[in-house]
């Protein structure tokens, strides 16, 4: 497809001061597996395959694995590369290295996090507080959690778990972007008010990671966890990511200690010795197939500036906003993302009241690929290293015809 709107000349175009941040990013599209006659923008549940991963997979099958086989742990580096892999997601959610783990999925990390918060908190805070719109997985393992350790699990919305933490609150778990609406939630300033109340802040960063700036060490964040799949391009079921804080890894407590996090993994001791650094949240055996998938997928992410990846995520959505505003029959549908920069990740929801479910469907039929969440929100995720204007123009055109 063309990129001709990302010309500042273009009908309803961004404005020129962003158009720099388009201009670095337009040469990232080619190294993704994508189509001209399809309009993708459900990089926010899934990304598009880099063109780098096929290639590398195969020589990790073929050769890693089907010539060197078991010398591969040591000479293709596939022991050390939980922690190698983490360090390059930590770049991308400002965490010095030797504080992110890769491995195992989202939900089992977060319950390592929630876990370890509490223990970390220490006697007299028995409450774990959570988002009250969380995604409902992140619910399920908090109150599990809650059990595990004997405290009681309060949810409260978003924006005032600053005001909920007290001297009771052991942790607070929270999702940095609400994955149906897009709202952005204020990591900084929640994170210094958990920590005000003597609390500690543990974030989701599904729907941010590789979509903008987060700043884990930089705004103080005691744990974080994310998928891989979404804006970082890791493939289906790509392994999860975990961030403890440098001056917490002593005191982290896992409650699923495995041989992988032990610090001698082949003395077999019975008893556990946890390992130091990132390592103390490995569980078991590496996933190094997909761990590898992953690793050739960050490649496109070499060089990248977080804050161009921001500023065309904002051009992207103020621009597709804007059409959909003026192309879109009025009252059809309406946008439930913040208008507020401060307040929006890189995705779109519209509430459709009438067949959301039946207009997402034409939409896919039509080439322009978004996805559906119940009752009636259609979401559009724009991943800004291969998301162009001209996707959302084709995107907004489309949803005024299907309507």
């Amino acid at each position: 497809m063309s990129d001709a709107l990302d010309a500042p000349e273009a009908p309803d175009a961004p404005d020129a001061a962003r158009l720099d941040a388009a201009d670095e990013l337009r040469s990232k599209r080619a190294a993704f597996e994508l189509d001209d006659d399809t309009v993708y923008l459900d990089g926010n549940s899934l990304g598009a395959l880099p063109c780098t991963v096929a290639p590398r997979l195969a020589d990790v099958v073929r050769r890693e694995w089907g010539r060197l086989r078991i010398r591969s742990w040591e000479e293709s580096g596939w022991w050390a590369a939980p922690e190698r892999v983490g360090d390059r997601i930590g770049r991308l959610v400002g965490a010095a290295p030797g504080q992110v783990v890769v491995g195992d999925s989202t939900s089992v990390n977060v319950f390592k996090a929630v876990v370890a918060a509490v223990r970390l908190a220490g006697d007299g805070r028995d409450e774990i507080l959570v988002d009250a719109a969380t995604f409902p997985t992140d619910g399920y393992i908090a109150a599990s959690a809650a059990r595990l350790t004997g405290c009681r699990i309060r949810a409260v919305p978003a924006p005032d778990l600053a005001a909920a933490a007290g001297p009771r609150t052991a942790a607070a778990l929270v999702n940095h972007v609400d994955y149906r609406t897009g709202r952005l939630h204020d990591l900084p300033g929640t994170t210094a008010a958990l920590h005000e109340a003597g609390a500690l802040a543990v974030w989701d960063l599904c729907h941010s990671a590789g979509a903008l700036p987060v700043g884990l060490d930089g705004h103080g964040v005691d744990l974080a966890v994310g998928c891989t799949y979404k804006y970082l391009n890791g493939g289906p079921g790509s392994p999860a990511f975990l961030y403890v804080r440098r001056d917490h890894q002593d005191r982290f407590d896992s409650p699923l200690p495995g041989w992988n996090s032990h610090a001698d993994p082949f003395s077999m001791d019975p008893a556990y010795r946890p390992a130091d650094g990132a390592a103390r949240g490995r569980t078991g055996t590496p996933e190094i197939l997909s761990l590898l998938a992953l690793d050739a997928a960050l490649d496109v992410w070499d060089g990248v500036d977080l804050a161009a990846v921001r500023a065309k995520s904002l051009a992207l959505t103020d621009f597709f906003l804007r059409r959909v505003a003026a192309l879109v029959p009025p009252g059809r549908v309406e946008s439930v993302t913040p208008a507020a920069h401060a307040e929006r990740g890189s995705q779109v929801s519209l509430r459709c009241p009438s067949g959301a479910e039946d207009v997402m469907a034409a939409l896919v039929r039509r080439g322009v690929v978004g996805d559906f969440r119940r009752p009636d929100v259609l979401r559009f995720g724009f991943a800004p290293l291969y998301t162009s204007f001209a996707d959302a123009e084709r995107a907004a055109r489309t949803l005024a015809e299907v309507l």
